[in-house]
């Protein structure tokens, strides 16, 4: 592989740069609700499972008398 000197690298990188398609304030602002309403029903299943877990591993060992 050829050595390139920083000027050259500096310009690829430019070139690679402009290439990039940023999103929009829009998507962004949908993007991020949706990962907040997915944090919100994961936590929501977790705690779910985890009292049902909870629960069986009482009954199981007794405790839950």
């Amino acid at each position: 592989m050829a050595r390139t000197s920083p000027f050259e690298f500096i310009r690829l990188v430019r070139q690679e740069i402009d290439k990039i398609t940023w999103p929009t304030r829009k998507e962004t602002i949908v993007t991020s609700i949706m990962v907040f309403i997915m944090v919100f029903v994961c936590a929501v299943f977790f705690l779910v499972v985890d009292r049902i877990l909870s629960w069986g591993v009482s009954l199981v060992l007794g405790l839950g008398a």
